[in-house]
């Protein structure tokens, strides 16, 4: 297979993967309390992390910028799953992926680095194309009050925009390396959740091979996996076309719950989710576009002329999500996955 089709299957690869994390999440928190889910899902990420870093001792020692930058994160970052995870456990599969994705187009009006001036307004009228999509998606089989477990993805959605910019903001010119700053992350969510969750930790004993099975899969392959993964394939192509790719999350979100999980997509949700694709693919080339035309006007300005630095980092949506440099994420979703360069996710 020639190398650009194989680096291309690894993103979709991963997109399918992350993709897929909501039904796993979904499953996992019918047999567990959610905090145990997290707790645990955290705690076997943190463990394989540590342990590809122990493996990697030739990279260096810790530094102080890894830690203090990914403390705060690592809050971030739970906060996200907290209200992610809840929120899978009240809607479907589907809904869930395609909903999570609006943080492609909330990212750039929260984040101000890496492009000049404002947004120009067809972005306005591409987010307006996917909160009208997320209407649609909340109506199920007919107009009615939102469910709980939509309005907690779209919370979800915000939160995540929020986490990828302060990303951008705290990493810009900062030699950190991706897996130590995950490493962090991970190390903080397992502290975090573990007090909550210690109640119930004893479920643990009683679930079966099928309950560890999701477990596993969300942490080593939704997690540890994806970032490898991604990190490889994103080494090897242009942002933009990771972006394309990575940026089919929902759309296998979306196969995963109508094939595996029984979800129906009624009139109404089947338009709400081609608006929502429609919507976010649109915002993102908008943005994208915006913040290239930012860069080349501030490098063909006259030295002493220029603004501040044009090409600081990409912005968007995991889950997924244009995500900041350096590349750290994040479907964000999750545990040890890094954002990507330019797309929506879970960390």
């Amino acid at each position: 297979m020639p190398d650009a089709r194989r680096t291309d299957a690894v993103l979709l690869l991963v997109a399918l993967v992350w993709g897929s994390s909501y039904l796993s999440a979904q499953t996992a928190t019918a047999v567990l309390p959610v905090l145990v889910v997290l707790f645990a899902r955290y705690a076997l990420s943190a463990l394989a992390c540590l342990a590809l870093v122990a493996a990697s001792r030739g990279s260096g020692p810790w530094t102080r910028d890894e830690i203090r930058i990914g403390l705060p994160l690592g809050v971030t970052q739970a906060a996200i799953l907290v209200v992610e995870t809840y929120g899978v456990a009240h809607t479907s599969a589907a809904n869930a992926g395609l909903i999570i994705s609006l943080t492609i187009v909330i990212t750039p009006l929260l984040d101000r680095t890496g492009r000049g001036g404002g947004l120009p307004p067809s972005f306005y009228a591409a987010a307006g194309v996917c909160l009208l999509a997320v209407g649609l998606l909340m109506s199920g089989d007919g107009f009615h009050a939102p469910r709980l477990g939509d309005l907690l993805m779209l919370g979800a959605a915000v939160i995540r925009a929020g986490h990828v910019a302060l990303v951008g903001r705290l990493t810009a010119g900062r030699a950190i390396r991706p897996l130590r700053l995950t490493t962090v992350q991970t190390l903080v969510g397992t502290a975090l959740f573990l007090g909550p969750a210690s109640g119930d930790l004893p479920a643990l004993v009683h679930v079966g091979a099928a309950g560890w099975a999701q477990l596993l899969y969300l942490a080593l392959f939704c997690s540890v996996f994806a970032f490898l993964a991604q990190t490889w394939a994103v080494q090897r192509t242009s942002a933009s076309r990771a972006s394309l790719l990575l940026g089919t999350e929902p759309i296998w979100a979306a196969a995963v719950g109508i094939a595996l999980a029984g979800d129906h997509f009624t009139p109404l949700t089947g338009l709400g989710a081609i608006l929502m694709l429609t919507g976010t693919y649109w915002g993102q080339a908008i943005e994208r576009a915006h913040r290239t035309r930012g860069t080349k006007a501030a490098r063909s300005a006259p030295s002493g002329a220029r603004g501040p630095d044009m090409s600081g980092s990409a912005t968007g949506a995991r889950p997924a999500t244009t995500h900041p440099q350096p590349k750290t994420d994040p479907r964000e979703d999750p545990a040890c996955q890094p954002p990507p360069p330019t797309t929506p996710t879970p960390v």
